[in-house]
């Protein structure tokens, strides 16, 4: 079977309850002695603080990890704490890399469709991203913003700001992944886009440009010319000199 049926898998799961402490005690000392990458799926999950025995678990783990990332509206239903906590980890280890690096500089759609490959992995489903840019083209802040289905994705203005306010971003640029693996944009795509850059507007950030990936392609709304980013493309604005300080 591809799953579980939720309903009867439900009850038999009782995540984040006081159990036997000793898997996590055990867990935590082999961790610090051998380090994660040495724990089984049951380890990892005890150490989050999501499980307490193996056979608390073994009904959502049947499929394995993997499958209860790739299908968080069916693990959800079964073990929502859980599922949220995996999540939450995954979201840790990601953000944690890119706050260690030197803030990249993107002044294409080349290289921002490049940069934006090394974060997004393996999408099922069609997500909109936002990356916030200060007025060098550094990039601030990487925040997912829409989430759809299969083959579309439908966001709202204020999710879809509200990081670049937050930071003070001086401009925007959005990626939209196609998971079918053409990445030509549709025409709500444009209308959205062309929607978010006059609300873009009004808070006085520009939307630079509007990437569509799928597999190892890309399309730029800004070189198709379908959106006209106002204060100049990332392609034409200068290079920051290496000894410029942010």
């Amino acid at each position: 079977m591809d799953w579980f049926d939720a309903t009867e898998v439900k009850s038999l799961v009782t995540l984040g309850e006081p159990g036997d402490a000793r898997l996590v005690e055990q867990a935590t000392a082999r961790l610090e002695r051998l380090g994660a990458a040495a724990l089984t799926d049951v380890e990892l999950l005890a150490v989050l603080g999501v499980a307490s025995s193996e056979q608390e678990v073994a009904p959502v783990l049947a499929h394995g990890l993997l499958h209860v990332l790739e299908t968080p509206e069916l693990s959800f239903q079964v073990a929502p704490l859980l599922t949220a906590r995996l999540h939450a980890a995954m979201e840790v280890a990601r953000r944690v890399p890119l706050q260690r690096q030197k803030r990249p500089r993107l002044f294409s759609p080349s290289a921002i469709a490049q940069w934006a490959r090394t974060q997004l992995h393996q999408l099922r489903l069609e997500e909109t991203w936002a990356l916030s840019l200060n007025a060098r083209n550094a990039l601030l802040r990487f925040d997912r913003v829409g989430v759809g289905g299969a083959d579309h994705c439908v966001v709202d203005a204020r999710e879809a700001l509200a990081p670049a306010v937050a930071c003070r971003a001086s401009g925007v640029v959005l990626l939209h992944t196609h998971p079918g693996g053409d990445p030509e944009p549709s025409v709500q795509d444009v209308a959205m886009t062309r929607k978010l850059r006059a609300a873009a507007q009004a808070l006085n950030i520009s939307l630079l440009d509007h990437l569509v990936l799928a597999d190892g392609s890309y399309v730029s709304m800004l070189e198709r010319g379908l959106l006209d980013a106002g204060r100049g493309t990332p392609l034409l604005r200068r290079p920051v000199l290496a000894d410029e300080v942010d």
